[in-house]
């Protein structure tokens, strides 16, 4: 996986617009992820879904806290993304009271699919989701990679997370 260029996919996100007014002030604005991560080194880390509660409880909070450390090490920004939609991701957001880590929506998948890390957790009633991965990119460059073991569409595991953990992307950041 290592030194793969990142998908070309545009993500269907949703911005504030004052001048929209009343209660819900946003505009859909199309981000295509590699002019996004253009030019930068990025840590993305990728979850099973918002709410749910490794990602909600642990991983998400976990790299908030770390993110001036991350940054510190060379990242430019860290992004969390998942397949679910804009608003969902949102109001996840919203809940955690995250105002440093970025949320990427892949409503349909198709980042996660092109990454090949799409799995299908039915047996939750979640539909197709990610598999928790992180990656360092460097002008959409692939140069870090880390995952959880044990990918399957079965359900046979026990919803893993340690490989995935900010301080193994910070280790990594500290020794390139």
């Amino acid at each position: 996986m290592l030194e793969r260029q990142i998908p070309d996919v545009t993500l269907k996100t949703r911005v504030r617009d004052e001048s929209i007014g009343g209660d819900n002030p946003f505009k859909w604005q199309d981000l295509r992820v590699r002019d996004e991560f253009a030019g930068k080194k990025v840590v993305v880390f990728a979850l099973p879904g918002a709410f749910t509660p490794t990602c909600s409880n642990e991983q998400c909070p976990a790299f908030e806290r770390l993110y001036d450390d991350l940054r510190a090490a060379g990242a430019d920004e860290v992004y969390c993304l998942a397949v679910n939609d804009a608003f969902v991701m949102y109001q996840w957001g919203q809940h955690l009271g995250l105002s440093k880590v970025r949320l990427l929506p892949d409503g349909s998948g198709h980042f996660t699919r092109r990454m090949g890390m799409l799995i299908d957790k039915d047996h939750l009633g979640f539909g197709l989701r990610s598999w928790r991965y992180a990656m360092i990119v460097d002008d959409n460059r692939v140069v870090g990679w880390f995952e959880e073991p044990g990918i399957n569409d079965a359900g046979t595991d026990d919803d893993p997370y340690g490989e995935t953990a900010p301080e193994r992307i910070l280790e990594a950041l500290q020794a390139a």
